[in-house]
């Protein structure tokens, strides 16, 4: 007969060979949400365009990577029970809304006043650095739901294995996604070369921004 002990190990070693075979089988439908969610337009690949146009491919690599990693980062701190700190404090989610809310305001309001600094001389324009990106995450509500939708559709537990396959796909295939972004917005600096249509599209990227998050924002 087995021991306790024994009986425990079988247990936990059934459920971890169960666990695997379950994080494999939603690779395919994992893989699928982190490629729609990731390159579809939002907050974080309307501003790496702007970016990409008003300070090209090279200087927005560190708020590329920034937002890749901070993301992954953040999927895994979602999934090991972040939100579990809102169902306690109730209030704390709503002032993170608010906070969500004017930041946003505050980055379009930048994007739309901003302009290359080669064409306006502006030495102190300046793009997002690795740690500011990876720090928006925290206050990006479309982040926020692609962070909670995949850890409570994908994570098939609360176990540390699955919230970091979860977020090791992610990782993944979020980098490329957000790099065709920062690629579109270098390509079209040469077209937006220009003040005057330069102006014209960060007042449209701006725009764009604050539609995008709207409705999070003022969902109840």
């Amino acid at each position: 007969m087995h021991t306790i002990e024994q009986n425990y190990e079988l247990s936990l070693l059934y459920r971890k060979s169960t666990l695997k075979i379950m994080t494999l089988e939603l690779l395919y439908p994992l893989s699928l949400f982190a490629l729609v969610s990731s390159i579809t337009p939002g907050p974080n690949n309307l501003m790496l365009m702007s970016s990409g146009v008003n300070f090209g491919l090279r200087k927005t690599v560190p708020h590329m990577f920034g937002v890749a990693i901070g993301f992954t980062l953040m999927i895994v701190g979602v999934g090991l029970g972040v939100m579990q700190l809102f169902a306690f404090f109730p209030h704390t989610y709503l002032g993170l809304r608010i906070i969500c809310g004017l930041y946003l305001l505050y980055l379009a309001w930048k994007i739309a006043t901003s302009a290359s600094p080669v064409k306006s001389h502006n030495a102190e324009a300046q793009p997002l650095t690795f740690m500011q990106a990876a720090l928006f995450q925290w206050v990006n509500p479309k982040a926020w739901a692609m962070a909670i939708t995949a850890t409570s559709v994908y994570a098939t537990d609360t176990y540390l294995y699955s919230v970091i396959f979860v977020a090791a796909v992610f990782g993944i295939i979020n980098l490329p996604c957000i790099g065709l972004w920062v690629g579109m917005g270098h390509h079209l600096s040469g077209f937006l070369n220009d003040f005057k249509r330069l102006r014209i599209f960060n007042i449209l990227m701006a725009i764009l921004l604050v539609a995008s998050v709207l409705p999070a924002l003022l969902r109840s």
